[in-house]
């Protein structure tokens, strides 16, 4: 079938899915350079936009083309990009930038085998703490991981939704197993589809570009709509003028990272298979989940107690899930496709409680008895 016009029920790619996401989300505007595994995304875009009245363009490299999608957004249209392991460690910088400079946009990392140049068209889930940590300084992002077409479908408006809501670049981190994975993916009817778009001003006599409301979270006026406003990567007060003092620093990096933590229940979301009674319980994402999962059912056949936590929000960290889980739990397996990223933040919640990696370095996603057979290790 033509993604010109998916139907109620479709059959996509999750590239080819993440992108009619997006266009129902309302992105009007796409930047980026081609990389294998996420090139799809660029050309479907490329045809996409056309249709719908967006703009698409390819620009010199990935540094350019995430800041054609900042300066997008500071006109007002919902923007994204996406890129692999090597794009995405060139935009690190213009992350930051997106960070200070409280911008809304969406980033997908399909990712796949590195360091450098790596297994360009094999998988791996290497690249979460970079997603983290990748810029410098202090600050909070938002990152999902679709482990389906389908959800990747519905997390591209879940990742335009939450950049909106908090003003913070919104990242989707999906592997390449599930960007060229092709299966059903169900296109929700209009009513079953929430949409959330920013907050804008209305005074423009009073308007501090920088002045947040109760929420933390300040408007955001467009360019061109008769908004006087400054835009700088220094930190800066709520007129958005350079303010170097530890003061200023302060107050505003810590509202940067609150408005992210103070609502971080609000926004992550887990799933939970098994849990209720296990005493094993392993953590996993992203196509990874998907074999734990068989996995967890063949322990169950040998009649071990184990459960499943499948983190559809990466960042910020569900620690109190999984302390939570840890209250009752004997212990953990973490299952990621890498030398062990995600199974540092499971120790730190597990109250001491033992936490097994199940590691991958990429290329092949794990099998489900290689997860199985750390699971019979941490009985």
């Amino acid at each position: 079938m033509s993604i010109q016009s998916p139907r109620s029920v479709s059959f996509l790619s999750g590239n080819m899915a993440l992108v009619e996401g997006a266009v129902k989300a309302g992105c009007r505007f796409f930047a980026g350079y081609p990389i294998t595994p996420s090139t799809e995304i660029a050309e479907s875009f490329a045809r996409r936009m056309p249709q719908i009245g967006g703009v698409f363009i390819q620009m010199e490299d990935e540094i350019g083309s995430i800041g054609a999608v900042l300066g997008a957004a500071w006109a007002g249209v919902k923007s994204m990009t996406a890129t692999s392991g090597p794009g995405f460690s060139l935009m690190m910088e213009h992350i930051g930038l997106a960070v200070m400079l409280e911008t809304p946009c969406v980033i997908v990392d399909v990712q796949r085998g590195g360091p450098s140049t790596g297994l360009p068209t094999l998988p791996a889930q290497s690249d979460v703490m970079q997603a983290r940590w990748g810029s410098h300084g202090t600050y909070e992002i938002i990152a999902v991981s679709p482990n389906s077409p389908n959800e990747a479908y519905t997390l591209a408006i879940k990742a335009f939704n939450l950049s909106e809501q908090y003003r913070v670049p919104a990242m989707i981190l999906m592997d390449e197993c599930v960007g060229h994975m092709y299966e059903k993916v169900r296109i929700p009817t209009e009513d079953q589809i929430t949409i959330l778009n920013r907050k804008t001003p209305h005074d423009r006599e009073h308007y501090l570009p920088y002045e947040p409301n109760d929420d933390l979270i300040p408007p955001m006026a467009i360019a061109g709509e008769g908004f006087h406003f400054h835009v700088t990567g220094l930190t800066h007060d709520e007129r958005g003028y350079p303010v170097a003092t530890r003061e200023a620093q302060n107050k505003y990096v810590l509202r940067l990272s609150d408005k992210i933590r103070k609502n971080e229940e609000k926004i992550q979301e887990v799933e939970q298979f098994l849990t209720e009674d296990a005493e094993i319980v392993v953590v996993s994402f992203g196509i990874t989940s998907r074999p734990a999962i068989r996995a967890v059912r063949l322990a169950r056949e040998e009649g071990m107690k184990v459960g499943l936590i499948r983190l559809v929000t990466i960042w910020p960290f569900p620690e109190k899930i999984i302390r939570d889980i840890a209250r009752k739990a004997k212990g953990f397996v973490v299952a990621e496709m890498n030398y062990g990223q995600i199974v540092y933040e499971v120790e730190r919640c597990a109250r001491g409680k033992p936490v097994i990696l199940s590691p991958n370095l990429g290329g092949e996603a794990h099998t489900s008895e290689e997860i199985l057979d750390k699971i019979r290790q941490a009985k």
